[in-house]
């Protein structure tokens, strides 16, 4: 599942996390790649939302953060139904830095880990680009985001809120890697119902989880649901086994 949670609210602004992980619990997700995370934070009152949606899920967590904010810390997160033996958090720099909440310029992250799955050691890497109209931030951290990719081995899944379109200059780059987009793949229903964003319209398509062409993909849905502002990525894949 890639989904961005909003900081656990729902569009109007609500508390909703246990929503968040009662969702995650019934499409019985085995990862699940979270954008706009917050760790003790005034907003989220001083709760630990990774550690929280670990708890009420039952799965592994690791956060990555990208931003001190409000007494705490924002960023995004991997949870797992399997262990969790390594991970990083990989900084996204751009040129001129790019100011951010409360005049920081702290650069956006991606984060990667290795889960010990039944099929063997499988990497994940789950990132939220910039939001802007102006894809040069985005050109960027992409870029970033591509290299590590193409240095990784073995089985590997890269997603997230890339904050742009199918058509748009930012896709077309991924897509030229070779990467497959799992929507394009194996998407269920016609292009409307891959709409992620916002989640009471569906507008436009900005989550995404891509896999290189060792692996693939049985179905892919986006759900339709308000527990936050976009609607989840929920995709079966097809990962072949590897000898440890």
């Amino acid at each position: 599942m890639v989904y961005n949670i909003h900081a656990g609210k729902d569009a109007s602004g609500a508390d909703n996390l246990e929503r968040v992980a009662a969702l995650i619990r019934e499409t019985s997700a085995d990862v699940v790649l979270l954008q706009e995370v917050d760790r003790g934070t005034r907003r989220s009152g001083g709760v630990d939302q990774p550690a929280e949606l670990s708890r009420l899920t039952g799965l592994h967590m690791e956060f990555g953060r990208s931003l001190v904010y409000q007494g705490g810390d924002y960023g995004i997160a991997v949870l797992s139904r399997w262990p969790i033996t390594s991970r990083r958090t990989i900084p996204l720099p751009v040129s001129p830095p790019q100011d951010r909440s409360g005049s920081l310029h702290e650069p956006r992250v991606a984060l990667q880990v290795v889960i010990a799955s039944p099929v063997g050691a499988l990497t994940v890497i789950n990132t939220h680009i910039d939001a802007s109209r102006d894809d040069r931030w985005r050109r960027q951290e992409i870029a970033t985001v591509l290299t590590v990719m193409d240095s990784t081995r073995g089985i590997v899944l890269f997603g997230g809120d890339l904050n742009s379109t199918p058509e748009g200059e930012i896709q077309q780059t991924v897509r030229s890697t070779g990467l497959r987009d799992a929507w394009q793949v194996c998407g269920v229903g016609s292009e409307r119902d891959g709409l992620t964003y916002p989640a009471d319209s569906g507008v436009k398509r900005i989550d995404y989880l891509y896999f290189r062409a060792d692996a693939g993909c049985a179905r892919a849905e986006v759900i339709a649901t308000r527990a936050s502002d976009h609607r989840p990525l929920l995709v079966q894949m097809r990962v072949p086994r590897r000898v440890p």
